[in-house]
């Protein structure tokens, strides 16, 4: 089997996930993916990263993530959300199907780390960790003749944000897809104060040659060298999209109920691909106008602050003796959105 390794000089999160997509689907059409092993190398600027069948609202503090300029990624795997910034590592084994090794992959990373004077062991099929602090996450994902597993390092990652974006408003969402699972983590700066990307990066290159008792060159990958590939700018778009990111989400339903000077609201939206698709209010509201109004302007509408906010602010220029009834409810509704 031949060995390729690519590493990235790029942190933009919705080019590294692409250029992964890539690597999957366009360089496993290629003559020699057959009988050659890949290893990607790669890491991301401030992002959430959440599994292909997760629900953003659920997950992470949305609206704090947009003031913050923290990105939203998707994947196209499954697994758990996670927080990646520059102190995380993030790895790709990408095989050919009969070649494939999960447990070879795993043991190339425990490799890696006990160059650094770092013993790390397997937990579960997903995780490894030091002791009993994870510091590794993985996700998988399988074609008919190729595989890919995928995994973040914890280097030196900043642990107040990880719980600033992962940490959501408690919603009062029923929703359908994973729920991530949080647990206890580690820094591996805590068992190796000199340890950093590039000296991580070295040892898994090194690892990875010595374990399949082959060598290869490093492919630098930039956006300069990638840009000159179609597919790879269609990977992109498609990775920066706002449907692939949030309209992926799977069904769900928020509830929510308050009471105003005017009369008690009883909330029940139902969301399908991030739109509001069907909307019941409930209410003792003697404007029942206003009612009807409401769920005829917020049914159709994306499940996103903005959208909503628009919505009502037009129905209340529209309907200037409702407005102060319509602010009312817009205010409310977008605060109980804001996660």
């Amino acid at each position: 089997m031949k060995l390729r390794i690519l590493k990235s000089a790029v942190t933009n999160p919705w080019f590294n996930l692409a250029t992964e997509d890539w690597i999957f689907q366009a360089l496993g059409t290629e003559q020699e993916a057959p009988d050659t092993h890949t290893l990607f190398l790669w890491r991301n600027s401030e992002t959430v990263v959440i599994g292909r069948s997760q629900n953003p609202w659920v997950e992470c503090k949305t609206d704090k993530m947009a003031a913050d300029d923290v990105f939203l990624a998707r994947r196209q795997s499954g697994g758990g959300a996670v927080f990646h910034d520059l102190g995380n590592t993030n790895f790709t084994f990408l095989s050919p199907k009969h070649a494939y090794d999960q447990t070879a992959n795993f043991t190339i990373i425990i490799n890696a780390l006990k160059k650094l004077g770092i013993d790390a062991t397997l937990s579960g099929r997903n995780d490894m960790q030091v002791g009993d602090r994870k510091i590794s996450g993985s996700a998988f994902k399988h074609a008919a003749d190729r595989s890919f597993h995928h995994g973040t390092l914890l280097v030196n990652a900043n642990m107040q944000k990880l719980g600033d974006y992962l940490n959501p408003h408690p919603l009062k969402l029923k929703a359908k897809g994973i729920k991530s699972v949080r647990a206890r983590v580690a820094n591996l700066v805590e068992f190796n104060g000199a340890i950093n990307h590039e000296t991580l990066s070295e040892a898994i290159i090194e690892a990875f040659c010595e374990y399949y008792g082959e060598t290869a060159p490093v492919e630098q990958l930039d956006e300069a060298s990638l840009a000159k590939q179609p597919t790879l700018n269609t990977y992109y778009q498609q990775m920066a999209d706002w449907d692939w990111r949030f309209g992926k989400t799977p069904e769900f339903s928020h509830h929510i109920e308050t009471r105003f000077d005017w009369g008690m609201i009883d909330v029940h939206m139902d969301v399908k691909q991030a739109v509001i698709a069907e909307v019941v209010i409930f209410s003792d509201a003697l404007n029942i106008e206003l009612i009807d109004l409401l769920k005829e302007t917020l049914t159709g509408v994306k499940y996103n602050k903005y959208e909503i906010k628009n919505a009502l602010a037009e129905l209340a220029n529209s309907q200037p003796e409702l407005a102060a009834q319509v602010s009312d409810f817009e205010k409310w509704l977008v605060g109980e959105m804001e996660g």
